[in-house]
């Protein structure tokens, strides 16, 4: 069951990062074309939810940022708690191969940032832009590169992504550092504390867990907490046993049905809302500038360099094996396809340089090293299927 959830959740990750793909290019059209102004008008029109006394206003593109956002991090969350206790995670000697990958994942692409960019001020703060991996369009490449591509490359990549997205939000939250309600956090606290408590009545309706999450997410936003870190939080309480024997556990119910919604429209509208530059508004000096050569520089080189080297590094001292039946070229290719950070570099990109003029230059450099890190990871992949169907 452990191995039909993950297989589930591969091919939904590869598919998606199709139509991933294509609102981000649909973004970008519109955004350099004739219908500009009402793309940008749509994204910051404001929008109010009321709902009893929560009273919140809003634009388009902060909604779908701090509110269906959570819902990807909540399957994320869940995902996390089914592979750590009874998936890959599970096993501590696999673990230690993908943990110093995303480690060196986090750290590479960071200091890159920061030495280009010291002396930018304000711009500092966008280098957890650069620490995460967008998994459908990695999971997508994974799957072009073909399907003689050994199967344990594909969990490999998975843990890395699964296990440094969850670092990148951590990292991400503890960094925001806006003016926390005590009031609202001391609600959200009780809302978790709830959950967890429900967990224990085995046949709880699904209901009073969305409910639950709902709780936690609004009283989140209401405390200047991160919503990332809400969802996941939230997905901790949902327990992984089955409500009835023989039946699959209530985390693997709730990715099923939420995984396809988050993969084919939270995903891909995000990408079309956050997505849009305009090159127009670009000068050269802004092309060329600390924050998108910083940023397009660490997705594409610092974070294969920071995983390849870390997994070079532990397999040399015989502390790590290679995923069964990957080489070398297999290992570049994968740290290569985690440059890819597109939607989540995204994400982070607006909370660390909201309402900076930096943030136009950090998508652009988000676009730039994602797209090169992808086609970089589909050439060295390619070359290794040659070689494995070459004749002895």
């Amino acid at each position: 069951m452990a191995r039909r959830i993950t297989l589930d959740f591969l091919r939904t990750e590869s598919a998606s990062g199709v139509v991933l793909a294509a609102a981000a290019l649909a973004a970008v059209a519109m955004a350099n074309s004739p219908l500009a102004p009402r793309y940008f008008e749509f994204i910051g029109a404001p929008f109010t939810v009321q709902f009893g006394a929560f009273h919140e206003t809003r634009s388009v593109l902060a909604w779908v940022r701090d509110g269906l956002m959570a819902i990807f991090f909540f399957v994320l969350g869940l995902e996390v708690k089914h592979e750590a206790l009874r998936g890959e995670l599970a096993n501590p000697r696999r673990l230690a191969l993908p943990i110093a990958a995303a480690l060196g994942g986090l750290l590479a692409p960071a200091v890159i940032y920061l030495l280009l960019n010291t002396g930018s001020g304000p711009a500092l703060a966008g280098w957890p832009a650069t620490t995460g991996t967008d998994m459908a369009i990695a999971m997508a490449a994974l799957a072009l590169a073909g399907p003689r591509t050994p199967p344990a490359l594909r969990t490999f990549l998975l843990t890395i992504a699964i296990l440094q997205n969850l670092g990148a939000v951590a990292i991400s939250g503890v960094l925001a550092g806006d003016p926390v309600s005590l009031p609202a956090l001391g609600g959200g606290a009780t809302a978790l504390a709830l959950m967890f408590l429900m967990g224990r009545w085995r046949r709880a309706p699904y209901l009073f867990y969305g409910l639950g999450f709902i709780l936690v997410w609004a009283f989140a936003l209401k405390a200047g907490l991160s919503t990332a870190l809400a969802g996941i939080a939230a997905a901790m309480a949902v327990p992984i046993e089955p409500r009835k024997p023989h039946r699959p556990g209530v985390t693997e119910d709730f990715v099923e049905g939420l995984h396809p919604y988050v993969a084919y429209f939270v995903l891909p509208l995000f990408a079309f809302t956050a997505a849009g530059v305009s090159f127009r508004e670009l000068a050269v000096s802004n092309v060329a500038s600390p924050v998108a050569l910083g940023t397009a520089l660490a997705l594409a080189v610092g974070k294969p360099l920071g995983i390849f080297g870390a997994c070079a590094l532990l397999i040399a001292l015989k502390k790590a094996r290679r995923p069964t039946g990957a080489g070398w070229a297999d290992i570049l290719g994968v740290s290569l396809l985690c440059g890819a950070g597109f939607t989540l570099s995204l994400y982070l990109g607006q909370l660390a340089l909201e309402a900076s003029p930096a943030q136009a230059q950090m998508r652009l450099g988000v676009v730039a090293g994602s797209v090169i890190s992808t086609l970089a990871g589909l050439a060295v992949l390619g070359w290794a299927r040659a070689r494995r169907l070459r004749p002895a």
